[in-house]
């Protein structure tokens, strides 16, 4: 039997490991996909009637504000940086711990080291962390989508730009006057079901690739090869770096696509005050919240007035651009997070 010891030890290793290399790879995906996430928040958060007509109106709008493109598109990544290492080490360390719970509970699944759950097994799994990752995630979206947000000023003829002069510490100053605390999970069920439904998409479609991958390219291995009894020897083979970015994009296409409507719903939720500033004060970021209170309150609100003035094309506004940034980002952080454990094992 293991020793107590050293398993307790073998799993504080592993937490570590989760957490550090699920950041790594989180933050490299977040540089990659940032300015496309940019461009998707403004296209999802635009008041009635539209001011874009599509993401390359809005990137040639980006283009042309006075602060410059680059200024313009990574306005606000500070907090998103930040949101990535947490979400993404969440995401795996969460991930891990749920496996290890199930397994304990239910003795008939596979107990040996580096033997996978059956997929439905992982995907209860995967929606278990991304429920968790949900409540750490909602307070730092917030943030990144009021930055995100372009608001007009007088002084540049109408043009939406970002607010000047703004940064993470005055959006949490003014979410924190207006509302308290609890105004910082303004939108959480948003998140919780793109985490919760996502997150298993994400894994999911991940473990489902890779094992068709590996599936297929065993059938290539030679019937003597003793890569035939080696389960590791199998893994080194079959999952190349290759099988890693494209299952990795897949993931990113899944999580994405799926839920998207309800990523759309929450990015309008917590924006809503400087899409309808009050009159007083519509270039400044300490906005009345008096006129907002009775509009998109909740959820279901918000998806209602939504549906009606744009139907099924605004739940999905920005979503194909965001489907194509996350391909690229996802396969980053899946591949990254495998050369940083395999690194590590070595």
């Amino acid at each position: 039997m293991p020793d107590v010891k050293t398993l307790a030890e073998d799993q504080g290793i592993k937490a570590v490991q989760d957490i550090t290399f699920g950041s790594i790879s989180g933050i490299l995906g977040k540089v990659i996909e940032y300015p496309f996430d940019t461009i998707k928040v403004r296209l999802q958060s635009q008041p009635h009637p539209t001011i874009y007509t599509g993401p390359w109106d809005c990137f040639r709008q980006s283009f042309h504000t006075p602060e410059g493109a680059f200024r313009s598109l990574y306005r606000g990544i500070s907090a998103p940086l930040f949101g990535a290492a947490i979400e993404t080490g969440s995401l795996f360390f969460s991930y891990r711990i749920a496996q290890s719970a199930l397994q304990t509970l239910d003795p008939s699944l596979p107990q040996g080291k580096g033997e996978k759950l059956p997929l439905k097994a992982l995907l209860a799994c995967a929606a278990v962390g991304g429920a968790t990752t949900s409540i750490l995630l909602t307070p730092i979206e917030l943030v990144k989508c009021k930055l995100q947000y372009p608001v007009a000023s007088s002084s540049d003829n109408g043009i939406l730009t970002p607010h000047h002069r703004r940064g993470p510490l005055t959006v949490i100053a003014s979410v924190f006057r207006n509302h308290g605390i609890l105004g910082f999970w303004r939108g959480q069920l948003g998140t919780l079901i793109r985490e919760t439904g996502g997150t298993a998409a994400w894994f999911g479609s991940y473990e489902a690739v890779l094992t068709a991958l590996r599936n297929r390219s065993s059938l290539n291995i030679p019937p003597h090869s003793p890569s035939h009894t080696a389960t590791d020897e199998i893994s080194k083979i079959t999952n190349p770096m290759s099988h890693q970015l494209l299952a990795g994009a897949s993931a990113g296409i899944a999580y994405n696509f799926l839920f998207f409507p309800a990523d759309t719903i929450k990015s309008r939720m917590q924006t809503e005050e400087l899409a309808y500033p009050s009159s007083s004060s519509s270039s400044n970021l300490h906005t009345s919240v008096n006129q907002t209170k009775s509009k998109h309150t909740t959820f279901l609100r918000t998806a209602s007035e939504l549906w009606h003035q744009q139907g099924l094309k605004g739940l999905y506004r920005g979503c194909g651009i965001t489907v194509a940034r996350s391909a690229p980002s996802s396969a980053i952080i899946f591949t990254v997070m495998e050369l940083l454990r395999g690194w590590a094992d070595t």
